[in-house]
């Protein structure tokens, strides 16, 4: 068991602001943050015993403004590398290793429908095309396909455009993001190519969403619905549109900080704090029987 480390806030809370100014999307959110922090610091709201603690406070306060679930300050209870964005990326690789690569489930219902369960995460297109490749082409031959979401955490933007590419017939806009760095916009299509077989565009195709639905994964299943290709069924997801990079702080702390919006061509907005609504509302837990009873039906009819 790791010991927990104690650690001095200033240093924590000074870095914190400085990335939340010169990185965060919406700078003018950043300027009430960094009041905020500087405010809670001179209290001496973040005097407490180690860097889980801290981690929590400041987690908190950065997410009380404008309620961004990425905007987090993270602890880890190994220490991580200084690198940026590796203590995310090692922990991503754990999960990759022990998921079959973000596919550990493929599944042929009765009836001709097939079950894809994609979780923990959408890993990193270097990492998951062969996995995410293989799963889609398994199921192509099914007349109905289930995608399962509600275990799935987030990842990867480009990941969500290649399982698009498999459920869709061609090239096709999906999303646009808007980065604070040079206040540009790089658009994310479909692909003209994919390897394997494709599902396609045209057979009954249903996506599972529960609460722990985030992020990438919410974009996922967001742009499947907004172009009307699949139906949604299950809960409300967290609502997590804005992607972010990560700075370690300290051994055990690393900062998320937002620096993008997602803007969606069909709807002209996000998911962000609202989640992604369902078509058919029910608990989670009950989401596939239901998804699997509507496909079978549709293949009756």
């Amino acid at each position: 068991m790791t010991t927990p480390t104690r650690l001095a806030p200033t240093p924590v809370i000074d870095e914190t602001a400085r990335l939340l100014t010169e990185h965060y999307v919406f700078p003018e959110i950043a300027e009430q943050l960094t009041g905020l922090l500087q405010r809670r610091l001179t209290e001496g709201a973040y005097d407490v015993d180690d860097t889980e603690e801290l981690a929590r406070l400041v987690t908190t306060d950065l997410q009380s403004v404008n309620g961004d679930r990425h905007l987090r300050l993270k602890h880890h209870a190994a220490p991580v590398s200084t690198k940026r964005g590796a203590a995310t990326l090692d922990a991503m690789r754990r999960d990759f290793d022990t998921s079959l690569g973000g596919a550990p489930r493929v599944q042929l219902l009765d009836g001709g429908v097939a079950l894809v369960e994609l979780a923990p995460m959408l890993f990193p297109l270097e990492w998951a095309a062969e996995p995410l490749s293989a799963a889609p082409t398994l199921a192509s031959r099914a007349q109905a396909l289930i995608v399962d979401l509600r275990a799935n955490r987030g990842g990867d933007p480009d990941t969500v455009a290649l399982v698009c590419s498999y459920l869709l017939d061609e090239r096709t806009h999906l999303n646009t993001m808007h980065w604070r760095d040079g206040e540009r916009s790089e658009q994310s299509w479909s692909l003209p190519y994919v390897p394997g077989a494709r599902f396609g565009g045209s057979k009954p195709l249903y996506v599972l969403s529960s609460d722990s639905t985030f992020s990438a994964a919410e974009e996922l299943a967001y742009d499947l619905q907004q172009l009307g290709r699949a139906v949604v069924v299950g809960e409300p997801t967290r609502g997590g549109a804005h992607p972010c990079q990560d700075w370690t702080l300290h051994p055990h702390l690393e900062a998320t900080v937002p620096v993008g919006r997602a803007i969606n061509p069909v709807s002209g907005t996000n998911w962000e704090g609202t989640g992604v609504q369902p078509d058919i509302p029910c608990a989670a837990a009950d989401a596939l029987d239901h998804a699997h009873a509507l496909a079978l039906a549709r293949l009756a009819a």
